[in-house]
């Protein structure tokens, strides 16, 4: 007896995928990647002047939307640069996912599409992205959703608190203009003729009109009171006989005195000086010194182009300047000694009423804290001799030659 076995089915159960289990495509990698960066498709059309269309192309790795197929390498290299990745390896993913490849400049595949004869009756097949009532661009808000609704009993309440008051500076300002006749005692009269002004019956003939209208002529001592002067409320100067310029105050006033006993001690001071010149004019010229000799003349000489500091005893700085090769600086003469900071010490030299004393120290280092007198350089530094360096005599000459 033969017996068949048979493998029993088992079926196969479905294990939970992890991450790696999934096969990434070109598109969601580069959506990914754009998802990253917060930008939208307009956004990439915008920066890169692409078509959104050809981006959503690029990331579907559908080739047929390109009107030109010979820019599809060229759009998606740019746009996998605006993605930060590889361009040849995005072009290499979309071409072995869409089966795209590359055609021949002269080929007809690498030409513009031409649409054919029938194509006119077709319907015209619009671009979603040039649609501005597409569902995914962003619609802006209307003009009545954001208006609120307090809004609008506010705004009534404010219209109608300013007709209010435009309604009362309108009736304020009516009132002010409105001019109200007051009632008098006597009606004006009209004069029905007129008499002719001059000759001898005027006075008498307006006297009878006068009663005969019953006008009552005013009296002498009344038109007295409405035609004299009013009373100046400024008073009237009177100048002077001369200019105030022409007063001296030492002679008039409260200073006269003190002005005498000044001008006075004026005049016994001249009187002295001029005895005293008088007395120097009689003794000999050789013996009379009236002035101080002068004191050694220290100055710094730069042999070589040196930076040069020089500050006084209180920190504040008296010359601060690159001196080049020839240029002389005279120390002035203080109460304490100014400080030297130089740098290039090598190529500055002192100048002692004539004498050369150095250098300041090595060529190239910086030296500070020197004190200018003309004792410290004589004692701290050694005399050059200029006929045996000519370098140095030569910036000597130039310098004395420049001053």
């Amino acid at each position: 007896m033969i017996r068949r076995w048979t493998k029993p089915h088992v079926e196969e159960q479905e294990h939970p995928r992890g991450f790696d289990d999934y096969e990434l495509q070109l598109g969601d990698v580069m959506r990914g990647e754009r998802a990253t960066l917060g930008k939208s498709l307009l956004d990439v059309q915008r920066e890169l002047k692409i078509k959104a269309t050809y981006i959503a192309a690029i990331e579907n790795s559908d080739p047929s939307v390109f009107e030109t197929q010979g820019f599809i390498a060229g759009y998606v290299r740019s746009y996998a640069r605006y993605l930060n990745l590889d361009p040849d390896w995005a072009f290499a993913r979309f071409c072995s996912e869409s089966g795209f490849t590359v055609a021949h400049g002269m080929s007809p595949e690498a030409s513009t599409k031409r649409k054919p004869a029938k194509a006119a009756a077709a319907p015209v097949k619009k671009d979603p992205f040039s649609d501005p009532n597409a569902s995914f661009v962003p619609r802006g808000q209307g003009f009545m959703s954001r208006i609120e609704p307090g809004a609008l009993g506010s705004t009534a309440v404010l219209l109608a608190l300013l007709g209010v008051i435009g309604y009362g500076g309108w009736s304020v300002l009516q009132e002010i203009q409105k001019v109200k006749m007051a009632p008098v005692d006597q009606a004006p009269a009209v004069i029905a003729e007129v008499a002719p002004l001059g000759g001898a019956g005027s006075e008498t003939r307006l006297a009878q009109m006068d009663e005969s209208v019953g006008l009552a002529t005013p009296s002498a001592e009344a038109l007295d009171r409405l035609y004299r002067p009013q009373a100046l409320d400024v008073p009237v100067l009177v100048p002077r006989d001369g200019p105030i310029a022409a007063l001296d105050p030492r002679s008039v006033g409260a200073l006269a005195g003190e002005g005498l006993a000044a001008e006075r001690e004026e005049r016994l001071n001249a009187m002295s000086s001029d005895i005293a010149l008088a007395a120097l004019s009689d003794t000999d010229e050789g013996d009379v010194r009236v002035v101080e000799e002068g004191a050694p003349e220290l100055a710094l000489v730069a042999v070589r182009p040196s930076w040069v500091r020089v500050q006084a005893a209180d920190g504040s700085v008296l010359f601060e300047k690159i001196l080049d090769a020839g240029e002389r600086y005279i120390v002035p003469a203080m109460d304490k000694a100014p400080i030297l900071r130089t740098g290039n010490a090598g190529g500055v030299y002192f100048d002692v009423n004539g004498q050369a004393y150095g250098p300041v120290g090595a060529s190239g280092s910086v030296v500070k804290n020197i004190a200018l007198s003309v004792a410290d350089v004589s004692d701290s530094f050694a005399q050059v001799d200029l006929a045996a360096n000519d370098t140095v005599a030569e910036a000597f000459q130039v310098a004395q030659n420049g001053q």
